[in-house]
């Protein structure tokens, strides 16, 4: 098994959260407005994928991001996943057992559909070929609603493409290529911890109905759908934080 190096940052104090992000992104872009309102009541542990071309394997990563709570004195957790850190924080919950007590997913997929697939491998063809500037068309496309891509102005589209090609983290293509092994499947029925799952109305890279099927698969899950597309922390974030923040309010105490 692949040994993987991970970059934590550790935020606030109390029950303790496990971040898990989404490929091509990280902890910054994917919880950057969500870690300050969660650090008032918690421990947030915030743990980066490599940034470098590491081939990353399932098992590898859920039990690296666990490690990362280790280094925080962390004993117990829940976790919050995004996309790809959705399958992280379920194989984790199914690995580590004794240490999950609760999980949030948002956006996710037990296992990539056909369009997520095809995506991700454009994703790699771009980023093999050092094309960033068709690297930032792939991810606007799929990465945002329908709505919010033809609301943009000429000049907002262009500064948006900009920045998304200035801004693609080291690993993307390694994640990406995890992407398309990823099948938590047969993990769904062993999850046991109050869990909330959240798909996305404007998803056009992770399907809702993959986040539903999650939802489906797992005992007792919650599930609910907000509207947007996929990169939630940018296109609809307060509705996002409002139901972390209301599921960790309602679960006990002793699971978070």
């Amino acid at each position: 098994m692949t040994n993987i190096s991970l970059s934590t940052t550790v935020t606030g104090s109390g029950p303790a959260l496990l971040l898990a992000h989404g490929a091509g992104g990280g902890i910054q872009a994917n919880f950057g407005g969500l870690i300050p309102l969660l650090a008032e009541r918690h421990l947030v542990i915030g743990p980066d994928y490599p940034g470098d071309d590491t081939v990353l394997e399932l098992d590898a990563l859920a039990d690296a991001l666990v490690a990362e709570a280790d280094a925080a004195g962390a004993a117990e957790f829940t976790i919050i996943g995004y996309s790809l850190g959705t399958a992280v924080a379920v194989r984790a919950a199914v690995r580590h057992p004794e240490r999950v007590r609760g999980l949030i997913l948002t956006a996710g997929f037990t296992r990539p559909d056909n369009r997520a697939r095809l995506n991700v491998q454009l994703w790699q063809r771009a980023l093999a070929l050092g094309d960033r500037e068709l690297f930032a068309h792939i991810a606007l496309l799929a990465g945002f609603s329908a709505d919010f891509v033809n609301a943009l102005s000429p000049e907002q589209l262009s500064t948006v493409l900009e920045q998304l090609a200035a801004s693609v983290p080291g690993g993307t293509a390694a994640q990406a290529a995890l992407i398309e092994t990823v099948d938590t499947t047969a993990d769904l029925a062993r999850i046991t911890v109050p869990t909330l799952v959240i798909g996305l109305t404007g998803d056009l890279l992770s399907d809702p109905a993959n986040a539903r099927r999650q939802a489906e698969g797992i005992a007792g899950a919650e599930y609910l759908e907000l509207s947007g597309g996929h990169v939630v922390m940018l296109e609809n974030p307060e509705p996002w934080h409002a139901a972390i923040q209301d599921f960790l309010a309602r679960i006990p105490a002793s699971a978070h």
